[in-house]
C-alpha cells in the first residue's frame, strides 16, 4: 500500500476507534522548545520536577530519542463532555470536565494499541512504534498544531475550528512513513482575552503559556504540598481541576460538542461532589469511589485538602454549624496532617465563636507545626 492509502486508511481506523481528530507530523523538533526551555528556566512548572530533567529535555527536543526509527508521528484527539452548565452546582464541589468519567490513561491505551495492529496489518509488517497520552516526553500541542488539529489559544489549550478544545490528545511515534498534514498556523484567538480576565489565580501569560505555580489545575492535582494561602480564596469551589478558561472561550461555546466519547459518561456524583460528605471519606470509601477515575491521582490526601478549602470558601463568614462541626472533627481525628492544616484554614474562613473555640481546642494537641 501506497503512503496516502495507508494514511488515509490509518485515519479512518481512527475515527472508528472514536479520535475525532488524526493528524501526521514529522519527527522534526519542535517548534515552541524555545518557548518550553525559556518556561522552565522560569521555574514556572512548579513542583513538576519531571519535567525539567536533563532527559525529558533532551527526548522532548527531539522525537527520534524516544524511537530512534520514527519516521512519522500520528496525532489524535478523543474529546469528553464540555457542557457544565448542565450540571448543578449549589454549594457542593466542581470538578474539572475530563475527569467526570474514567480515566483516560486506563481507556486510550487499549484504543492505541489496536491502531498500531491495524497499522501493522495494512503494512504488511512489524513496525517499530511508541505511543503516549500525556504520558511521555513529547511537547503534545506543539505536535497537535504541526499535524493541523488546531492552534493554541490564549488559554494555553490547542483549540481546534470546528471543535473547540475539549478533547484529549494521544501520540504514535512510528518507524514508517505516513503522509504529513500542513500544520495549523492561523492563530484564530484574535483580539479575544476572555480567558486572561476569566482566570480565577491570573495564572495565564501573554505569551501563551501559564504559571502553573498559581493555576488551580496543578493546584489541585499536581500539588502534593499545602495549597499557597493567597491563592486558596481564589479556587472558590474546584476540587480537583478547573475549567474556566475554557468554559469562556467562544470557540467552545459555539463548537464544542456537548457530549464526548461515551467513555467520558459523567458518573454519578462525581461532577458536583457533596462538599460536606467529602470530607469524611476514608481510605477506603475514597479509594472505592474513585477508582478508575482521574480524580484517583490526587490521592485522598491531596482531594480532601481541597475539599476542606472549597468549603471554606463556599461558606465563608456564615459561621454554619453544620459545615463547622465536620471541618473541626476532621482537625480533631483525620491522619493527615495536610487534611488538618487545610480544616483548620477552613474553620477560620466559616468564622463564628464555635469555630473559633474548635482551632483553640485543636491548638492543645496538634502535633503538626
Amino acid at each position: 500500500m501506497d503512503a496516502l492509502r495507508l494514511t488515509q486508511s490509518v485515519k479512518d481506523e481512527a475515527r472508528r476507534l472514536g479520535f475525532i481528530l488524526a493528524g501526521v507530523t514529522t519527527p522534526d523538533p519542535p517548534l515552541h522548545l524555545d518557548v518550553f526551555l525559556d518556561w522552565l528556566a522560569q521555574g514556572r512548572h512548579g513542583d513538576m520536577v519531571y519535567l525539567a530533567s536533563g532527559r525529558s529535555r533532551q527526548r522532548r527536543s527531539d522525537p527520534p530519542q524516544i524511537l530512534p526509527e520514527c519516521r512519522s508521528i500520528l496525532v489524535l484527539a478523543v474529546p469528553y463532555p464540555s457542557n457544565p452548565t448542565a450540571v448543578e452546582i449549589g454549594k457542593n464541589g466542581k470538578v474539572a470536565s475530563y475527569a467526570w468519567g474514567a480515566d483516560y490513561h486506563d481507556v486510550l491505551p487499549e484504543r492505541l494499541k489496536s491502531l498500531v495492529a491495524f497499522i501493522e496489518t495494512q503494512a504488511g509488517t512489524p513496525v517499530p512504534h511508541r505511543w503516549y497520552t500525556d504520558t511521555g516526553p513529547l511537547l503534545e500541542r506543539d505536535l497537535a498544531q504541526r499535524s493541523g488539529l488546531g492552534w493554541i489559544g490564549k488559554n494555553t489549550c490547542l483549540i481546534n475550528p470546528r471543535r473547540g478544545s475539549y478533547f484529549l490528545l494521544a501520540e504514535i511515534l512510528l518507524g514508517i512513513e505516513l503522509v504529513p498534514d500542513a500544520p495549523f498556523t492561523a492563530d484564530r484567538c484574535g483580539s479575544c482575552t476572555r480567558c486572561l480576565d476569566a482566570c480565577p489565580t491570573a495564572c495565564i501569560l501573554p505569551d501563551r503559556t501559564l504559571d502553573a505555580r498559581r493555576c488551580i489545575s496543578y493546584l489541585t492535582i499536581e500539588l502534593k504540598d499545602a495549597i499557597p494561602l493567597e491563592l486558596r480564596p481564589q479556587a472558590g469551589q474546584w476540587v480537583f481541576g478547573c475549567d474556566v478558561c475554557q468554559q469562556v472561550c467562544p470557540w467552545n461555546q459555539r463548537f464544542a460538542p456537548a457530549e464526548g466519547d461515551p467513555a467520558f459518561t459523567p458518573r454519578c456524583e462525581i461532577p458536583a461532589p457533596n462538599l460536606l460528605q467529602e470530607l469524611a471519606l476514608t481510605p477506603e470509601a475514597f479509594n472505592r469511589k474513585f477508582k478508575g477515575s482521574p480524580v484517583k491521582r490526587a490521592k485522598r490526601r491531596g482531594y480532601l485538602r481541597n475539599v476542606a478549602v472549597a468549603l471554606g470558601n463556599v461558606y465563608a463568614g456564615t459561621g454554619d454549624p453544620q459545615v463547622v462541626a465536620a471541618l473541626a472533627e476532621v482537625l480533631k481525628s483525620d491522619p493527615e496532617p495536610l487534611v488538618r492544616r487545610h480544616a483548620a484554614w477552613a474553620l477560620g474562613q466559616v468564622g463564628g465563636e464555635v469555630a473559633r473555640l474548635a482551632l483553640a481546642q485543636a491548638a492543645e494537641f496538634e502535633s503538626d507545626p
